[in-house]
């Protein structure tokens, strides 16, 4: 008999079965309320009818038309359609699988357009694990220890990770500002810097948000030096953070190129680059191309999903929701001394635990995942040390299920942690 590979450790115990909006389903018919969406991949949730029929459909016409050998119907309207969601100047598209096939692109793209070598990254990115994307990953040393000699040309400048370097968030940005500024100047010149790359949240480097204006400070850079903004909404696009994308917190912050997958489809593999026309025709000729990106079934799930978006308000509905989720979590965080921060941006939030020293507490913030799992919510963790708990409900989290889950979410906590597991008066059991 054959098996999984046994470094592919679960992050929950849990066999799914069946899938239906919010909920996961096991064998036994037992019931988890879904705060994952398959590290943020199921934006309209699970099994969203519209996406299911639209899939369906597509199935039964064509299953696969290889994109430089065949066009096909749902790829050419998915192009026409992500126009009206796409940052201003951002016409033309490449697609392939996955988020760090994307970022390989991305970065191939800059290259070439700039004839520059180097490429800034930050520190706690995550851009995949793809020897390229690897290479620019700083999250964790998991993601590249091993592996080496990575790619060449990688320079990392700070993020303004705000609660890791005890800074103000202004204080932060200053910081990491003057840091780029530093490895300018020291490490990688910018006639050879090709683009930043950057996250508006850093995903697996802990659910950091980029405090106002370093984005803009990012961007007002790349303008004075000649260099491209290449902005990885891999997980923080499709209305994740409540904006379309991340970086439009910012006012007046424009990508060079912008990265999306994850949300795009709804589950299903499918990644992209926008660019503008004149930046992607400085592609060189046949440095893009892949057997499967674009594939049929895939477009018309992600057209699927723009509509459902847009009809069901999904955005509004992550902003509104984000709200309740970070407020509820920091009120329930003031009894727990053992969680150091809760932040995040719509419905992206991270919970921080740390000793009573300061230093990371990766064994109770898993503890807390673990006894959540049982309970019936599930989580998972991030972070450079794997002291973050991080929640990812879909877009179309209703307010009783965001109460649902911060009440599991609370008595998990008090067994993690010790505490009494009844808080407020309230005795909260398994889901459902």
């Amino acid at each position: 008999m054959s098996e999984l590979s046994p470094v592919l450790a679960q992050a929950t115990p849990v066999t799914a079965c069946r899938g239906e909006g919010m909920y996961l389903f096991d064998a036994a018919g037992e019931q988890y309320l879904d705060f994952t969406a398959g590290v943020g991949v199921t934006s309209t949730g699970h099994c969203h009818p519209r996406v299911v029929e639209a899939a369906q459909q597509q199935v039964a016409r064509l299953i696969h038309g290889q994109y430089t050998t065949v066009l096909h119907e749902p790829l050419l309207e998915l192009t026409d359609q992500l126009g009206s969601v796409l940052p201003p100047g951002l016409n033309s598209l490449f697609y392939s699988n996955s988020g760090s096939e994307a970022i390989e692109a991305a970065v191939r793209l800059a290259r070439h357009a700039t004839g520059r070598p180097n490429i800034v990254v930050f520190d706690g990115s995550f851009h995949g694990r793809t020897m390229g994307a690897a290479a620019l990953t700083t999250a964790s040393t998991r993601y590249r220890a091993g592996i080496g000699p990575l790619m060449p040309g990688v320079a990392v400048a700070p993020f303004p990770a705000a609660f890791r370097l005890g800074l103000s968030e202004e204080a932060a940005v200053d910081y990491a500002l003057r840091g780029l500024d530093h490895v300018l100047a020291t490490v990688t010149a910018p006639a050879e810097t090709a683009a930043l790359l950057v996250e508006p949240v850093l995903g697996e480097g802990g659910y950091v948000p980029a405090p106002p204006g370093f984005l803009a400070g990012l961007r007002e850079r790349a303008d004075r030096h000649g260099m491209l903004l290449i902005l990885d909404e891999v997980q923080t696009g499709f209305g994740r953070t409540g904006k379309f994308w991340a970086h439009q917190h910012e006012p007046d912050v424009r990508a060079d190129i912008l990265v999306t997958a994850k949300g795009l489809a709804s589950g299903f593999p499918l990644s992209a680059i926008a660019a503008s026309t004149e930046l992607m025709r400085r592609a060189w000729p046949s440095s893009q191309g892949g057997t499967y990106g674009g594939n049929a079934v895939a477009c018309a799930a992600a057209l699927a999903t723009l509509a459902v978006i847009r009809d069901e308000r999904l955005v509004e509905n992550a902003a509104v929701q984000g709200e309740r989720l970070l407020a509820a979590l920091r009120a329930d965080a003031l009894a727990v001394p053992g969680i150091a921060d809760v932040r995040g941006l719509g419905l992206m939030v991270g919970i921080e635990f740390c000793t009573p020293e300061g230093t990371p507490d990766p064994d109770t913030a898993k503890r807390a995942q673990q006894a959540a799992a049982a309970l019936g919510l599930l989580l998972l963790t991030c972070g450079p040390y794997g002291n973050v708990v991080r929640m990812i409900p879909a877009l179309v989290v209703t307010a009783d299920q965001i109460d649902t889950a911060v009440a599991l979410w609370s008595k998990a906590v008090g067994l993690a942690t010790g505490a009494a597991a009844e808080r407020n008066g309230t005795n909260h059991g398994r889901l459902g």
